[in-house]
């Protein structure tokens, strides 16, 4: 197969894979709309039959550890099978749109001459990083029971794909020679690996955030979700998750990385620096958290500032700095730049 056909393979694949993610939405939406006629806190009956287990399940979010939010005390039948099928609809339809996603990457890279790995620009960077996102999402779906973070994980990723495509996308090309390295594989994949992760718990931070604001009588979405202490234990968890692995890709590999390409393990580099203050930030939440006792909204803010300073890290660096030796676009002429000494 010639690298044009997998270029072409590629782009529609992506195109596939945003159409799915956003059919997956439509069934988040169509779920959740049905959950207007079911109350909210009532005290739920034994389950009569697989479809209303499975819809109690679907409605609440329970966690492996029974932390449910919203239960039925009269539970119609038409009512829980659309809530049921939606949820079952919704999960088969972005787990599609994943492995869509993953073909995407994969003739992305099979494009290039020679084959390359799929990280040589900010369209390529996007595609990876909605992709470990929405692959998170799935892989912690039951063990941290996130059914509730469906709508926004592909309202996200989906936006993302869109602005990959009208705006970011370039023509694929060989990687530049301080991009060639095994270290490049094995730095990025752990950054974006943490980068899922802590968008997924920034995520959650910001939910938690909207519920407490709500009070006691939150309505609607926010009603449907876990409570606060659920949401925080999540959101703890997502963290703790990616923090060792926002470690290991930025105080050890990117090190190494700099030092094989540049000959210098710190170059005071700004996405050097915004990526150990993002480091910092992550840091003091876990440390507060586990020392001080933080909890609640305090710890969700901290979450969530060090949300901001990673994403602008992975966009505003790349776009407003003109002296970062890791500025994969030029927002003057949208092409890919790697400024080398």
């Amino acid at each position: 197969m010639s690298n044009a056909q997998w270029e072409t393979i590629s782009n529609q694949a992506v195109a596939a894979a945003g159409v799915v993610y956003f059919l997956a939405l439509l069934a988040h939406l169509v779920q959740w709309s049905a959950l207007r006629k079911v109350p909210v806190g009532s005290v739920a009956r034994r389950a009569t039959g697989a479809v209303g287990a499975a819809a109690r399940r679907a409605i609440a979010g329970e966690s492996p550890q029974g932390s449910a939010v919203a239960v039925l005390e009269r539970e119609p039948a038409d009512v829980s099978r659309r809530v049921a099928m939606f949820a079952r609809l919704a999960l088969l339809l972005t787990g599609l749109a994943v492995g869509l996603h993953a073909v995407a990457l994969l003739g992305r890279g099979m494009a290039a001459d020679p084959n390359r790995v799929p990280w040589g620009n900010m369209y390529e960077f996007t595609l990876s990083g909605t992709f470990v996102v929405a692959l998170l999402y799935l892989v912690f779906y039951r063990r941290l029971g996130l059914s509730w973070l469906g709508p926004l994980v592909t309202g996200f990723v989906v936006t993302l794909l869109m602005v990959a495509v009208v705006w970011l996308y370039e023509p694929v090309a060989p990687l530049t020679e301080a991009l060639n390295s095994t270290w490049l594989v094995i730095h990025v994949v752990a950054a974006i690996i943490a980068t899922g992760a802590f968008t997924l718990g920034g995520f959650t931070s910001a939910l938690y955030l909207l519920k407490a604001r709500a009070g006691d009588r939150p309505a609607g979405y926010l009603a449907r979700l876990p409570e606060l202490p659920v949401l925080d234990r999540v959101s703890y968890r997502l963290h703790a998750f990616g923090f060792p692995v926002w470690t290991f890709a930025v105080l050890i590999t990117g090190p190494i990385w700099a030092h094989q390409a540049w000959s210098s393990y710190w170059n005071w580099d700004p996405k050097e620096v915004w990526a150990f203050i993002t480091w910092v930030v992550y840091a003091a939440y876990l440390h507060a958290r586990t020392t001080a006792g933080w909890k609640g909204r305090n710890a969700a803010w901290l979450a969530l500032l060090g949300t901001a300073t990673l994403w602008f890290n992975f966009i505003g660096i790349n776009y407003f700095s003109t002296t970062s030796q890791h500025s994969y676009a030029a927002p003057e002429v949208g092409t890919s730049v790697v400024v080398e000494r």
